[in-house]
């Protein structure tokens, strides 16, 4: 090779190369008495949005069953991403819906490493062709470089890249004519409701979607000094959180969790938002019964929710639960207990319940694509990119809210069906928020039978629990079959 003039400038390249087209391998995988013959593609697409020249690699993998070009364009596709801002889609991939799972204890706890995949019975590749998509700067998705990829590092920029990606995968593998379904997880929720109004408008109707850990209207979980609307809906969350360590009173401890938790519902949206909309206002006797239930139903001690003037903050909530025993409780999973450094500070020095799932997805995920997938590439796979959430643009002076967007497409296709999925052990998106915005989204009452909920013994990923995640399947499965009209309700 000719030595490169002096006066030339090399650069090197912005990210390590991915493989210039997908790579598809055959596989098979036993689910119960049925044999799946599969194939599994791994690869990017080149995805444009207004305001930036240059495409950025989105990559995804996709599985769908061998059958024929008929049969398979009549089959569901089922199209999944997960969170963050800046979560790959790793999560509902190697957590719940692919042919492979993380290999977990059954509770979801961690297990000592080396860590294992294992196939996966619950996958939901019996039921759908699956579709999992990392959003820019997630996975191996970049675009040109650093400055680049920030572009697409909000809302409503996403929502153009994401739909964009969608309308690509439909044209080139020939899928136009298939049941369209949509699944995300945590911010996916938030991006799955924006993207069922942005894909209705560029034509493309969808079947059914799918909310795991619903977050819509971000007002319902930001603890912002004169917004009190969290306190109330946290509420349930704090109290089966409580009940699960065994910090609410014996009577309550006998209750079943259902029987429990709607007594501590009905008097969150009623006795306590009341007393705290009257703020300073609120009278001293009342101020003091409210201070009594408050504790019995959060396990927190009087004296603290006096101090904290009956609004214990989420981070403060999972650092003084179990502070007597020198621990605290997770975030994404209540279940989970950590250690601190220290008992004497305000908040946890980390999540538990991510401590535990994320080396074990990371480094599982990075020998899958290049063991089974035959994906090779030297480029990081970004499980959970903080860059991205720290750059993230969102809308400016309001809560982020596509719950209208939501309500939209209800009204432009009211033949698409919604299912959501919640965990009540779950703090990052609790349940009875996600209901909150749901019954005050403005849905015409003719199509509030279109909407469906199931509740699991679990957090955030409630997945990661055996029993939910079986469970789920079964959920979905009987969802699908109900949104194209071969099951009733």
């Amino acid at each position: 090779m000719a030595d490169q003039p002096a006066s030339a400038e090399v650069k090197a390249p912005a990210y390590p190369p991915l493989p210039a087209e997908p790579v598809t391998t055959q596989h098979t995988l036993k689910v119960g008495r049925r044999t799946l013959e599969y194939s599994a593609t791994a690869g990017t697409l080149p995805v444009k949005i207004e305001g930036v020249d240059d495409p950025a690699e989105v990559f995804y993998i996709a599985y769908t069953l061998d059958a024929k070009p008929a049969a398979r364009r009549a089959r569901p596709l089922l199209i999944a991403f997960n969170g963050g801002p800046g979560s790959a889609s790793i999560w509902l991939h190697m957590g719940a819906l692919g042919p492979y799972r993380v290999q977990l204890h059954d509770q979801g706890w961690m297990p000592a490493p080396p860590y294992r995949l294992e196939p996966n019975p619950h996958t939901w590749l019996a039921f759908a062709d699956l579709l999992f998509i990392d959003p820019v700067g997630t996975g191996y998705s970049r675009a040109k470089d650093a400055d680049a990829n920030k572009k697409f590092w909000g809302v409503e920029a996403d929502l153009q890249a994401v739909s964009e990606f969608i309308r690509l995968y439909l044209t080139r593998s020939g899928r136009w004519s298939s049941p369209l379904f949509l699944a995300g997880e945590s911010y996916g929720t938030t991006r799955a409701a924006g993207l069922s109004g942005h894909l209705i408008e560029m034509g493309i109707a969808l079947s059914g979607v799918v909310l795991v850990s619903t977050i819509l209207n971000f007002q319902t979980a930001h603890f912002d000094q004169g917004n009190d609307l969290p306190y109330a809906l946290f509420l349930p969350t704090y109290a089966a959180t409580a009940r699960y360590h065994k910090r609410v009173p014996a009577d309550l401890q006998k209750k079943p969790l259902g029987e429990f938790l709607a007594e501590v519902e009905a008097w969150a949206e009623t006795e306590y938002m009341s007393a705290l909309a009257l703020g300073d206002r609120l009278p001293a006797k009342r101020r003091a019964a409210a201070i009594e239930t408050l504790a019995r139903y959060s396990g927190l001690r009087p004296e603290y929710l006096d101090l904290a003037d009956l609004r214990p903050e989420i981070m403060r909530f999972c650092k003084e639960l179990l502070r007597d025993q020198r621990r605290t409780v997770g975030r994404l999973d209540t279940r989970f207990q950590g250690i601190d450094a220290t008992p004497v500070t305000d908040a946890p020095d980390f999540d538990p319940s991510y401590a535990a799932i994320l080396p074990p997805y990371t480094m599982l995920l990075n020998d899958y694509v290049r063991s089974q997938l035959g994906y090779e590439t030297d480029r990081v796979y970004e499980t959970l990119n903080g860059d991205v959430y720290a750059n993230w643009e969102w809308p400016k002076g309001l809560y982020t809210d596509t719950s209208a967007a939501l309500r939209a497409a209800f009204h432009q296709n009211p033949h698409m069906k919604l299912l959501v999925t919640c965990g009540y052990y779950d703090l990052a998106t609790p349940y009875f928020a996600a209901r909150y915005t749901l019954e005050h989204m403005g849905l015409d009452a003719a199509l509030r039978d279109s909407i469906r909920w199931t509740y699991y013994k679990a957090g955030h990923m409630f997945y990661i629990e055996t029993r939910s995640l079986k469970r789920l399947t079964a959920d979905v499965k009987k969802f699908i079959g109900w949104a194209l009209g071969e099951a009733e309700e």
